[in-house]
């Protein structure tokens, strides 16, 4: 689990780091994958002791390049079509909080020399597209690692890691469609909202 943990968020900042003159699903992987690898060479040791200033690091880096609207729609399925507009928002926000929460820890713990971007057989022209890479382990075995894309706006953005053929999207939304059916959608935002401390924890204060 924790191998997944650090692939899976590296995976997403790899994708996010791309320059912006980045153009073909590829090539956005390959400059990411070398930007990212000399940003965390450079302050390794200071965002390993600073939660603060490692939250801020992958903020600034993922926020304007992962399709925050499109994965957290994904991860709702058809609970998204059932919630209103200000439902939809708050949950964005705590969907995205939750999730720098759950694997920051793991990023300054990843090498992403261990990354080996296989070559591009999708279709660019598609509205999605996947590109395939492989992570090399400690014992010398290698792990899958697929990125999926969606073009929105002219403009290529992640929304999906698969890690080994798990899926972050299917696996959160199962996690959370079991939560809905036991109490329902508006609780569920609620608690991810106190989890990602977006709001106060009433419980806890008294």
């Amino acid at each position: 689990m924790m191998r997944r943990i650090s692939v899976f968020l590296a995976a997403l900042l790899a994708f996010a780091a791309m320059p912006a003159a980045a153009n073909a699903p590829n090539e956005i992987i390959e400059q990411a994958v070398d930007l990212l690898s000399e940003g965390l060479d450079t302050r390794r040791d200071e965002l390993a002791a600073d939660e603060e200033a490692l939250r801020d690091f992958i903020d600034s880096i993922l926020l304007p390049r992962f399709d925050r609207d499109f994965a957290a729609a994904a991860v709702l399925g058809k609970h998204w079509r059932a919630a209103n507009d200000e439902q939809k928002q708050r949950f964005i926000n705590a969907f995205y909080e939750s999730l720098l929460q759950r694997y920051a820890d793991g990023v300054v713990e990843f090498d992403m020399q261990r990354v080996e971007i296989l070559p591009y057989k999708g279709d660019p022209k598609k509205r999605t597209t996947v590109v395939r890479t492989q992570v090399r382990l400690d014992d010398g075995s290698k792990i899958p690692v697929d990125y999926t894309l969606v073009n929105r706006e002219d403009r290529w953005r992640m929304f999906d890691v698969k890690i080994e053929g798990v899926s972050y999207v299917i696996n959160f939304r199962k996690e959370l469609e079991s939560e809905i059916r036991a109490t329902n959608l508006e609780a569920v935002i609620q608690r991810l909202e106190r989890d990602a401390g977006l709001v106060a924890d009433e419980a806890a204060d008294e």
